[in-house]
């Protein structure tokens, strides 16, 4: 019987010890991630610098700055974005809507949402 409990115990105390290093691994994860959007900012920004222009670049370094609350960085490449192509998933225009009231032009983030808006039902009359 105290072989049982003395195995019971030894099992307990392992299996809290693996629980601890799977979260600390998981914690240094999200720190690198938001290190890796700082770094990733600077690269594409210098791409941008050397005149090349596509919509996923712009949607990367909207992402980027918008997930480092730059705002008014996200805003200036979400405008960059939405000058190449108006076919984007809704999130983009929320971000890019949030980001323009940020810096303080309403009617341009209300003219995007109305445009979110007006893509929505487009959206739902296509699945109907």
């Amino acid at each position: 019987m105290r072989k049982k409990l003395v195995v019971l115990v030894v099992l307990i105390i392992f299996s809290f010890r693996a629980a601890a290093q799977t979260e600390k691994v998981f914690i240094t994860d999200k720190i690198s991630d938001k290190y890796a959007y700082v770094d990733a900012i600077n690269i594409y920004e210098r791409i941008v610098a050397k005149g090349y222009k596509s919509v996923d670049l712009f949607q990367k370094l909207g992402n980027s700055s918008y997930s480092n609350y730059k705002l008014e960085k996200a805003a200036e490449w979400y405008g960059e974005l939405f000058k190449m192509t108006s076919d984007l998933e809704p999130e983009y225009y929320y971000r890019y809507a949030e980001s323009l009231r940020f810096i303080c032009q309403n009617e341009k983030a209300d003219a995007i949402i109305e445009k979110l808006r007006h893509k929505s039902k487009l959206l739902v009359k296509k699945k109907v």
